[in-house]
């Protein structure tokens, strides 16, 4: 199936490029960025920042503007556009009947739009029909998760369906990446943390009830956030403390985690992990360096989970990889999802 990508020279955009590069479902046809991008080489103007090569089949890709008509004919819509341009952009697409999978924020918390984690929410795809009655288009916006929330939803969900949950707290240190290029400053970052992220906090704790919660009614539990940004270069590592409503031990909550699997894994799609939560005993695993590429950057790693005498519950560390799991490749696991439902 013929792709484009809204957005292919940013940080996100080049994953995008970089996964679809060896996708057996879609090839990247087109490539869409800014205006002063516009008819030069993909290979000319990207700054590109991944270890691996521009993949040869987009290299000498001519970059066109992000509009329908200058993408033309292709089956799906991947878009990297940041959030302060996507919504009106992602909109048009959809108006004109393109399947828009969409890494920016805009969106993501329109009732109608699916905020889609596939082994979290897959039954939430249905909104798409509720989308298409509501807006009067042919085409449709699914977006995936922010990147803290991707890595913490999927840790919450063997809790939240076996234990149930009264509270959440968590505390994020995220990587470089997370920030896009050029990012945070050389002289604000190194030898430094900074704790703050700005809509950060507030991304994670609404879009977490949304994911969790019904068709129809966000989860019903309180959720705090705390976000920081530390030197790391991919990667979020977040701190998780949870107040389950039974009261389970550690040994519990691992095995609970360590045997889920969720619909991508039962449909064999492409980019799903075998296992989606990989459980770690080490005293101290996961590590960003050695974890983050675990399951191809898809799974989600967790350690040190242990009991938590201050909320009755448990607490852990979970791991996975901020551009892939967080964003480029949760959007593919989406349109992966959308063509075996018959979306696509």
């Amino acid at each position: 199936m013929s792709a484009a990508v809204l957005g292919a020279t940013g940080m996100v955009g080049q994953v995008f490029i970089n996964l679809l590069s060896k996708h057996p479902w879609f090839e990247v046809k087109v490539v869409a960025a800014s205006e002063r991008s516009q008819g030069r080489k993909y290979s000319e103007v990207t700054n590109w920042k991944l270890q691996s090569p521009i993949p040869e089949k987009v290299a000498d890709l001519e970059i066109v503007d992000i509009t329908p008509e200058a993408v033309g004919d292709v089956d799906l819509v991947f878009s990297a556009l940041p959030a302060d341009i996507a919504g009106k952009i992602e909109e048009e697409f959809a108006k004109s009947g393109y399947i828009v999978l969409s890494n920016a924020s805009s969106h993501r918390m329109d009732p109608d739009v699916p905020l889609l984690n596939p082994e979290v929410n897959g039954e939430h795809i249905s909104l798409i029909d509720e989308q298409r009655r509501r807006r009067k288009w042919d085409g449709a916006i699914i977006t995936n998760p922010n990147c803290s929330t991707a890595i913490l939803t999927l840790a919450l969900k063997p809790i939240y369906d076996e234990f149930g949950i009264n509270r959440v707290i968590v505390s994020t240190m995220q990587a470089l990446s997370g920030a896009g290029y050029p990012g945070v400053a050389s002289l604000d970052i190194v030898d430094n943390v900074i704790p703050f992220i700005r809509n950060e906090e507030e991304k994670v704790q609404t879009e977490t009830l949304k994911i969790l919660g019904t068709l129809t009614n966000p989860a019903n539990f309180k959720i705090s956030a705390s976000c920081h940004r530390v030197a790391t270069l991919d990667g979020h590592m977040e701190a998780v403390f949870v107040e389950p409503i039974r009261k389970p031990n550690p040994e519990d909550v691992a095995k609970v985690m360590e045997n889920f699997v969720g619909e991508p894994q039962k449909l064999k799609l492409p980019t799903a992990p075998t296992r989606p939560i990989v459980v770690r005993y080490e005293e101290d695993r996961p590590q960003v360096r050695l974890d983050r590429m675990e399951g191809n950057g898809m799974s989600v790693v967790v350690g040190r989970i242990r009991k938590d005498p201050a909320l009755d519950g448990v607490k852990f560390i979970v791991l996975g990889h901020n551009t892939i799991r967080g964003a480029a490749g949760c959007s593919i696991l989406n349109a992966e999802y959308l063509k075996a439902k018959g979306y696509l």
